[in-house]
């Protein structure tokens, strides 16, 4: 008797399903979606090969066969137009996507199928049928249990089943083998029994009905004791109650069901398993698709990905060839440089270091600096060593340990004393990625940085914002045979620090960023020469900016602890009152943070419309966006939005700004993230002060927190409309600049415009302020009417009029998104860029085209574009607002050297400071005019001044 496993196994993929899993656990991760450098989606081919690499190298197959749905309709849509109706349109990046997965795949000669007018899942079952008639053990790769009904012991069929988990799954194979046996642990059922089970209960991801009234309970017990759908009916008599009703009433649908649920063994196929072997591939035309994409795991592992997937490793001969096409990637461990620090570890060594560093002083020349530290927070962490480097040879590099646990290693207090007159002197040029950490880690330790001339990763997000600014991305862009290690790439555990690791290993991390910073400035510098006034915006404003950022940061902000705990405990209270409103609009308690069970109140008890809502894996959606649409619908929707508010605050701010106070300064300092945002807007984190509201009674008293020291003051200096300002200078709007020139309200002129009179009640005056407003940001007339509370159609009549009357508003934005097209690029008032990469070829066939010929009206593109095009007509309002205000704070930051105040927070068009009593008048004073006057434009800019002792008082 022929064991099982000396038969050959052949894996069959479910390639839909694989994708889209893969698709969703990036989207749904705190990482998000991959993209390349350039902009192209790679989340479904890193998870989808991931995936696929890993059954490959466990169960070890020799066959391996990806079936794809087609775009036809298949023969169920034929039968019921409503199957799997209702689910999302597809993602333009998903599609983007998965092209690029199916060209890899043809690269990797991995057989793919698909078959009009069928399923993937049929074709599945074909050729699992198939191949197990010819002797063959077939093992199904799949997230869709639908593909149960398939098992066989008897035919040696199972199924890999990859969970909600997918290739993320904590288990050490990332899925779990599904046996005859283990479908009854699962389902309480047979596989046999699969299609009836959902001919019977129904699903509904594929909108298949069932028997309306029968559930998965009734359902495992109906076939428990009866096996199938047709001994049910045939014993129908014999079944009692509300049961029998539904069944005979609900004979047909079941029927109807199992059609739909059955999956198809006999699809007209022809094809060979001999196709499916695993062969190898061309090494070199996949390093290159790999290189394209980014894939950086299987380009470095492509010997390995060439074994699994039945290829012969290239012998040294062979390679040479491979390294004419590709000479940078292949035979990588033998090209990349290696870098030889010198440690300094005794007092001769430290001098002679020193004597070098001082030769360099040519500002063309910086030496790049690295430290390395315990942690991320600089306020906290311990300084365990520092590197330098200044040259391009591989012995340019030292690292001076000074807080490593094991090793020789010189004091840190004798080392700093030794760097001081270097790191202090701006004669003695100097570069860094990301200068603002190390600054202030040397900050705490006593050391005042100056003579930074150059910020890697700031010249980066000058020259692409969108692109990854981390040193090995940059590195992999700009140099060659140079690889920064990743940090995550020590793997260090959870109970150490990099202080635990072995001097040389760290010697060489450390190193090879400096030495990685070095000689990234001449490419960096070249690119930046090229726009000059991208060169002019980065020395002037960007890298300007950092020391400002640095002394902001440092200084912190003081925090009422006493207050918030008060706080918290009050809206407890609320919040308990809350949860009680909706148990009773409810009529039954439930957990409010389950998501599902939340769905199911509201779509099935209160049978709300789901017209409003999405489907999505735990029934329909009922996230923020969602609840917005059904506002007015019910009254629990109401509670529930206010009890999401309060909720979110106090968990985000109330009882989390108490534990992120300094022990040493009892202050709060968040850290200001300058190269994060698309637009050239600062962003802040731990804590994330731009997104505290400021609308709501809540949050008001959140900031009423934030507090002076005695005998000072906060000041608030906000800049008044400041974006409909620069959409006035930019699109030179005669309304606009006539308006804001002569100081008048331009919500009221709005809203006369829109009223046809000269009386304007508060309630008009606010709905010319949300369209004036919404305006800037795309907003359309459903959007506009929800959140002005005005019907659709009256909706719809207002953004006509704001057309009319505003007429070059709208053609400036028209203007922006066509240059987003043709140039790739729209720009704000100082020169910054921000970059598009559209999705539809109608939108990239353009490139480079000649603007006054395209007419947008006439173009189709996908709902992707559409939101891209938005943010093309956005990006020039808030990049130059974002300009301004950089501008102000550099010129504020010289101001107050001669004062005591400091200047705390940047928090969107307000910046906030501290400030002695004595010193209130004059600097208020002061400030507005630095701020009204920083960048001048054709319409005057305004800024509100007041002050407190709290910010709530201030604002």
């Amino acid at each position: 008797m022929t064991n099982q496993k000396d038969l050959p196994l052949l894996i069959l993929i479910d390639g839909h399903s694989l994708a889209f899993r893969a698709y969703y656990a990036f989207l749904n991760s705190r990482r998000g979606l991959l993209k390349t450098s350039t902009g192209i989606p790679t989340s479904i081919c890193f998870g989808f090969l991931n995936s696929l690499m890993q059954v490959i190298k466990v169960e070890k197959p020799k066959y391996v066969a990806i079936a794809f749905d087609s775009k036809e309709k298949t023969f169920r849509h034929k039968f019921d137009v409503s199957y799997k109706a209702g689910r999302p349109e597809t993602p333009e990046n998903f599609i983007v996507d998965i092209k690029n997965l199916q060209k890899v795949l043809e690269i990797l000669n991995l057989f793919t199928i698909t078959m009009p007018g069928y399923e993937a899942d049929d074709i599945l079952g074909t050729l699992a049928t198939e191949a197990s008639n010819k002797g063959y053990r077939v093992k199904i790769l799949s997230g869709d249990k639908d593909t149960f009904q398939l098992i066989s012991d008897e035919q040696n069929i199972s199924v890999l089943y990859l969970g909600r988990s997918g290739v993320n799954s904590s288990s050490e194979k990332g899925y779990t083998e599904i046996i005859s046996k283990t479908v009854i642990e699962r389902l309480g059922i047979a596989s046999f029994q699969v299609v009836d089970y959902k001919a019977l209960c129904g699903d509904k991801s594929d909108n298949i009905p069932g028997v309306k009234g029968i559930g998965e309970k009734t359902a495992v017990k109906l076939l428990t004791e009866y096996k199938t759908i047709e001994s049910i009916y045939e014993n129908i008599e014999h079944i009692k109650g509300a049961n029998q009703k539904k069944l005979k009433e609900g004979k047909s649908e079941a029927e109807h069901s199992r059609y739909l649920a059955k999956i198809i063994t006999n699809c007209p196929l022809v094809f060979n398993i001999d196709e499916f072997k695993l062969v190898g591939f061309d090494q070199a035309t996949a390093q290159n698709i790999f290189e394209k994409l980014e894939l950086k795991k299987f380009r470095e592992n492509i010997n390995q990905l060439q074994k699994n997937l039945g290829g012969e490793i290239p012998h040294q001969s062979l390679q040479k060839v491979e390294e004419a096409i590709n000479e940078q990637q292949t035979n990588k461990n033998n090209k990349e440089i290696c870098i030889k620090p010198l440690i300094i570890n005794d007092i001769l060594q430290l001098d002679k270091l020193i004597n070098i560093l001082t030769e360099y002083q040519d500002i063309n020349y910086p030496i790049a600096w690295d430290t390395e530290t315990t942690g991320l927070n600089p306020q906290t962490a311990k300084l365990v060593g520092i590197s330098c480097c200044w040259g391009e040879e591989v012995n340019n590099i030292a690292y001076i340990p000074i807080e490593h646990k094991e090793g020789e290693q010189l004091s840190k207090e004798k080392v700093l004393e030794k760097l001081r007159p270097i790191l202090e002197n701006k004669c003695y040029p100097k570069v860094f990625q990301n200068a603002k950490f190390d600054r202030l880690v040397l900050l705490n330790q006593g050391i005042q940085l100056n003579g930074v001339v150059f910020d890697t990763m700031l010249a980066s997000y000058v020259i692409n914002p969108d692109k990854s600014h981390k040193l090995s991305s940059l590195c992999k862009q700009y140099l060659t045979n140079i690889s920064s290690q990743d940090y995550l790439e020590l793997k260090i555990n959870k109970q150490q620090t990099i202080a635990d690791l072995d001097i040389t290993q760290v010697a060489n991390y450390c190193g090879m960023d400096a030495y990685s910073t070095f000689l990234l400035v001449k490419p960096l510098k070249k690119r930046l020469a090229e726009i000059p006034i991208l060169e002019k915006l980065f020395l002037e404003v960007e890298q300007s900016l950092e020391k400002v950022l640095s002394k902001m940061e440092n200084q912190g902000i003081l925090i009422d602890i006493e207050y918030l705990n008060n706080l918290s405990e009050q809206n407890k209270v609320n919040l308990l009152c809350l949860e009680e409103k909706i148990y009773e609009e409810a009529k039954e308690k439930f957990n409010l943070e389950s998501p599902k069970q939340l769905s199911k109140i509201l779509f099935e008890n209160l049978q709300l419309s789901t017209k409003k809502s999405k489907k999505i894996t735990t029934g329909y959606s009922t996230n923020h966006a969602i609840l917005e649409k059904l506002k007015g619908d019910h009254p629990i929707i109401d509670y529930l939005l206010k009890y999401r508010t309060l909720s979110k605050l106090q968990s985000t701010y109330i009882d989390n700004l108490p534990t992120l106070v300094s022990n040493q300064t009892h202050r709060i300092h968040t850290s200001f993230n300058q190269s994060v945002t698309s637009t050239g807007r600062l962003s802040s984190s731990k804590p994330n002060l731009q997104n505290i509201p400021i609308r709501t009674e809540l949050s008001r008293k959140i900031r009423k927190a934030f507090i002076s020291p005695k005998k000072w003051l906060l000041v608030s200096a906000d800049y008044s409309q400041i974006e409909l300002r620069i959409l006035a200078h930019l699109s030179q709007e005669p309304l606009l600049v006539k308006a804001y020139c002569d100081c008048q309200d331009i919500h009221t002129l709005s809203a006369q415009l829109l009223f046809d009179k000269e009386e304007i009640t508060i309630e008009e005056r606010n709905l010319g302020k949300t369209i004036n407003f919404g305006v800037i940001y795309g907003m359309g007339s459903q959007r506009f009417a929800r959140e002005a509370g005005v019907t659709p159609t009256k909706g719809k009549d207002f953004i006509k009029k704001y057309h009319q009357r505003y007429k070059k508003v709208f053609q400036f934005l028209e203007n922006l998104k066509i240059e987003a097209i043709t140039k790739g690029y729209v720009t704000t008032i100082l020169g910054r860029r921000r970059y598009f990469n559209f999705y539809s070829d109608s939108l990239r066939n353009l490139y480079g085209c000649n603007p006054d010929e395209i007419n947008l009206d006439e173009l189709k593109y996908s709902y992707s574009d559409s939101q891209l095009l938005r943010s093309a007509a956005n990006a020039p309002i808030q990049g130059s607002s974002a300009d301004i205000i950089k501008v102000a704070m550099i010129k504020i930051e010289k101001l107050l050297r001669n004062y005591q105040a400091k200047l705390l927070l940047q928090v969107h068009d307000e910046l906030v400071f501290e400030i002695p009593l004595e010193e209130l008048e004059e600097l208020q004073s002061e400030i507005k005019q630095i701020m009204e006057n920083s960048v001048k434009l054709t319409i005057p800019l305004l800024v509100e001044i007041n002050s407190g002792i709290n910010w709530m008082e201030a604002k």
